[in-house]
C-alpha cells in the first residue's frame, strides 16, 4: 500500500554544508546509528548464543547474563533511540543536532563503549565506565542544545529520560565493579522500564497518526487523558523498580498499567493494519509491551510465570518489533522513498514476531522446551536484523533519492 511521504516527516529538512553532503551516512543521525544498532543486534545475539554453548567467553567485568542484557539495551536499543532522537529533534527544532564530523565522533564514542564493555576485564577498572557511561550524557547535550535554543520545552522530556538511562548504565557498572550489591540487575530492570517509557511516549504521539494517515479511517484517534495516565503509570513503576520495591501491590500495579495501555489503544485502528507491514509491526510491538507489563505483574503474584519471560516479552517482543518498525519507516521516509515496506522488511517483521513467540510463549506453554526455544529465538532475532541490514544498508549509506538534504 502506498501513501504520501509527508505522513512520516515531522517538520522539514535542515540545511547541510557541502562537506556533509559528500558523506550521506553522516547527514542525519538515523543513518549511522540504525546501522550500528542492527550490527550490534546481529553480533551480540550471535556472541550470546556462543556463550550459552560454551564457545565464547567475553572478557567483561559484568556477569555474562548482565553483559548480554547490558549490550542489548545500551548497545542495540540505545543506538536505535539515538538515531531516532537525533533525527526527530533536528526536525522538531529545525536545527542540526549532530551531523558530519560531530556525528562521526558520537558514533566512535558509542563503538568504543561496546569494545570497552566486552573487554573491560583487560582494561583499567574505570576506563570502561567512563567511555560507556559517557555516551548518553553527551547525547543528552547534543539533543538538549537545539531544544533549549528554540524554547521547545515540551520535548525536554526526551533529554531527561536519556539522562535517566545514563544513571541506570552507571548503576550496572558500579554493580559490576562490586561497589553496589545487586545494582547490575536493578539497573538493567530500570533501563528496560525507561526504554518502554520512551516507546510509550513515541507510540501515543505517532501510532494513531501513522495509522489514520495510511488507512484514511477518520475514527482513529488518541485519548489524551488515557495517554497521560498510562505514562504516569509506567513512570511510577520505574521509580518502584529503582527503589527495589517487591510487593504484591506492585504486581497489581503492573497489571493495571497494562490495562491502561490496552485501553488507550482502543481507538488506534489496529484491526485496519493487518495488510500493511509498516503498521502491523508497530501495533504488534505495542501488544507485546502490554503483554510484557501484564506478565511482569503476574510474575510478582505467582511463581508460575518466570520473571525472565516477562522481561523478554518487553525486550524481544516489544523493543525488538518496535525498533524494526521505526528503523524501516524512518529510513524509507527520510531517504525520500514511499512508505511501502520492501520484502526484506516484511520478512524481518515476521522473523521478529516468531522470535518473540519462541522466547516467551513456547517456554510459558511448555517449560521443558525452554533451552531449544531460547536458541531458536536468538537465531530468529539475529536473522531479523541481518535481513534488515541486507535490505537497508545501501539505502542508509546513499543520498536521498529526491536529492534533498538528509
Amino acid at each position: 500500500m502506498r501513501w504520501p511521504l509527508h505522513t512520516l516527516q515531522i517538520d522539514g529538512d535542515t540545511r547541510r554544508d557541502a562537506e556533509t553532503r559528500s558523506w550521506p551516512v553522516l547527514q542525519k543521525g538515523f543513518r549511522p546509528f540504525f546501522l550500528l544498532g542492527a550490527v550490534v543486534a546481529v553480533t551480540m545475539l550471535g556472541a550470546w548464543l556462543m556463550v550459552l554453548f560454551g564457545t565464547f567467553a567475553p572478557a567483561t567485568r559484568f556477569s555474562v547474563s548482565a553483559w548480554h542484557g547490558h549490550e542489548m539495551l545500551f548497545g542495540f536499543a540505545v543506538a536505535i533511540i539515538a538515531g531516532f532522537l537525533l533525527t526527530a529533534v533536528g526536525n522538531w527544532t529545525q536545527r542540526d543536532t549532530a551531523v558530519g564530523p560531530k556525528l562521526l565522533l558520537l558514533c566512535l564514542l558509542f563503538v568504543a563503549g561496546r569494545v570497552a564493555v566486552t573487554y573491560g576485564a583487560l582494561l583499567p577498572p574505570w576506563l570502561p565506565v567512563a567511555v560507556d557511561v559517557g555516551f548518553l550524557p553527551v547525547l543528552a547535550v547534543v539533543l538538549g542544545r537545539p531544544i533549549v535554543a528554540t524554547h521547545n520545552t515540551k520535548n525536554l522530556v526526551v533529554v531527561v529520560v536519556v539522562l535517566a538511562l545514563a544513571v541506570t548504565n552507571l548503576m550496572m557498572h558500579l554493580g559490576a565493579l562490586g561497589l553496589a550489591a545487586d545494582w547490575e540487575h536493578r539497573g538493567l530492570l530500570v533501563a528496560v522500564d525507561l526504554v518502554i517509557l520512551i516507546a510509550s511516549i513515541i507510540a501515543c504521539r505517532v501510532f494513531p497518526m501513522f495509522t489514520r494517515n495510511a488507512t484514511r479511517q477518520e475514527s482513529i484517534r488518541g485519548v489524551p487523558r488515557l495517554d497521560v495516565a498510562a505514562l504516569v503509570a509506567i513512570a511510577t513503576l520505574t521509580v518502584l523498580d529503582a527503589a527495589r520495591v517487591q510487593h504484591a501491590v506492585v504486581g497489581v500495579l503492573f497489571v493495571g498499567a497494562a490495562c491502561l495501555l490496552v485501553a488507550r489503544a482502543r481507538h488506534w485502528g489496529t484491526r485496519f493494519t493487518l495488510r500493511t507491514p509498516l503498521l502491523w509491526v508497530l501495533h504488534a510491538g505495542y501488544a507485546w509491551m502490554c503483554l510484557g507489563l501484564c506478565l511482569r505483574g503476574v510474575a510478582m503474584l505467582t511463581t508460575r510465570v518466570p520473571a525472565s519471560l516477562a522481561l523478554h516479552a518487553l525486550t524481544v517482543g516489544a523493543i525488538g518489533s518496535l525498533t524494526l518498525g521505526m528503523i524501516s519507516r524512518v529510513s524509507l521516509g527520510h531517504t525520500g522513498r514511499l512508505l511501502e515496506a520492501p520484502p526484506s522488511a516484511t520478512v524481518a517483521f515476521v522473523l521478529m514476531t516468531l522470535a518473540a513467540v519462541s522466547r516467551v510463549i513456547v517456554p510459558l506453554a511448555a517449560p521443558e522446551w525452554t533451552r531449544p526455544s531460547l536458541l531458536v529465538a536468538g537465531l530468529l532475532f539475529a536473522s531479523a536484523f541481518g535481513v534488515l541490514l541486507v535490505g537497508y544498508t545501501r539505502m542508509l549509506l546513499s543520498a536521498r533519492v529526491d536529492e534533498k538534504a538528509g
